[in-house]
């Protein structure tokens, strides 16, 4: 799957799932806006990935919690690609480590709604005025147990937050298109900072339920992400790819 001569717009790009989709783009040959909030490092170190595949990358920083960010990321992107073929939502509140893991319920609740769901409805509305000449492909990031449930305080949040994404996906599918695709990837238990902090009795735990028999890498998520981008998909909106090595089927 190539993704020769477009340009793709990943959200949350300094780290994790992010940096690695970023990157993936990069290879298989598309030009990358990559954006952060506060890891400007790492976003910088993302970009260097892409620029050494011999692709254009581009760092903008935008907060999605605030409106005015994401107007002027849409604005950012056109001014400096001209337009964007897919764009992908991957950027949410950290509620699981550092100060974020420390917030109160109702703080962390706050946090997903207003960055996870809110931020990409609007970011999912940018990037359609920015297709409407073009076309284009949206991708946004839900959570494979929404269609399971899991109990614990931050899945019931992530739940309210990423079910909202897939159920808002849906819609924004059927009234964007033909030309405009939607579609959502949903990752189930992925190697990133929260995992590192996990017990290992939990964390073999999932290992025991998961059919693969491992935890997912932020790799595991760039060659779903790259087929959702790319032309391959042509005949694809509305559908949710969760990869998750079997746990939720």
């Amino acid at each position: 799957m190539r993704l020769d001569g477009k340009v793709v717009l990943v959200t949350g790009g300094s780290s994790g799932i992010g940096r690695a989709i970023a990157l993936g783009c990069g290879r298989a040959g598309a030009h990358v806006a990559v954006t952060f909030r506060g890891n400007a490092e790492g976003a910088e170190e993302t970009a260097r990935g892409i620029r050494a595949a011999g692709r254009r990358a581009e760092v903008l920083r935008v907060d999605l919690s605030r409106d005015e960010d994401i107007a002027a990321l849409g604005a950012s992107a056109r001014e400096r690609f001209g337009h964007v073929d897919a764009w992908i939502n991957n950027a949410g509140a950290d509620i699981l480590t550092g100060a974020g893991g420390r917030l109160s319920r109702l703080q962390k609740l706050d946090q997903v709604l207003a960055v996870d769901l809110r931020g990409t409805i609007i970011a999912s509305w940018t990037a359609v005025e920015l297709m409407r000449e073009r076309g284009g492909v949206i991708i946004n990031m839900s959570w494979d147990h929404v269609s399971l449930g899991m109990t614990g305080e931050n899945p019931i949040l992530y739940s309210a937050a990423k079910g909202g994404i897939a159920s808002f996906s849906k819609s924004l599918a059927r009234a964007v298109a033909p030309d405009i695709r939607v579609n959502i990837l949903a990752p189930g238990f992925i190697e990133t900072a929260f995992s590192e902090l996990a017990d290992e009795a939990w964390r073999r735990a999932v290992v025991d339920r998961t059919p693969l028999q491992r935890w997912g890498t932020p790799e595991d998520l760039v060659g779903a992400a790259v087929f959702l981008a790319s032309d391959e998909s042509r005949f694809m909106t509305g559908q949710m790819i969760m990869v998750n090595g079997g746990v939720v089927m």
